[in-house]
């Protein structure tokens, strides 16, 4: 007798296959269960919605006409925040409004532009000002007569000359 693998006839394979009707009332059950589910979940968001809505305090007793749900806004949220609430008012987009203070100043400091043209003060990039400044040195106040009969007369570590 040989070290052949056994089998009882059916070439290796389960002899009784799966039947369909079995696999058909797992899915059917699936979508029933499905639809449920689905029904129930939209009664208890429906529900906690109402009741949200009936308990929602007011928006705040300064604001004059306050839409009953302030989650859907017919109009954009900056401007009716400045249209209801009054002064002073918090910020609105913290990032934005900052965003937009530092690209002003960006501006600010590196484009030409005048700051009092009948002066004739103008205001200049500081790189531009840093190229000026290391080409000509920096600016050196003249010192009076009275500065400089003083400092004639000592030396440099402070002594008198004799």
């Amino acid at each position: 007798m040989t070290n052949e693998h056994k089998s009882t006839g059916h070439g290796g394979f389960e002899p009784r296959d799966i039947g369909a009707a079995g696999v058909l009332y797992f899915l059917l059950g699936l979508a029933v269960f499905g639809l449920i589910a689905h029904f129930l979940m939209t009664g208890l968001y429906s529900y906690l919605e109402k009741r949200t809505n009936a308990e929602q305090a007011p928006v705040s007793p300064l604001v004059s006409n306050a839409p009953a749900d302030t989650r859907h806004l017919s109009v954009d949220y900056r401007d009716y925040l400045k249209q209801n609430f009054p002064s002073p008012q918090l910020e609105i987009d913290e990032h934005t409004q900052l965003n937009k203070i530092r690209l002003n100043e960006e501006e600010t400091l590196s484009t030409y532009d005048y700051v009092d043209s009948k002066a004739g003060i103008v205001r200049i990039p500081i790189e531009r000002a840093m190229d000026l400044i290391a080409e000509r040195g920096l600016p050196v106040r003249s010192q009076s007569n009275t500065e400089v009969a003083s400092t004639a007369g000592t030396t440099e570590k402070g002594t008198k000359k004799k």
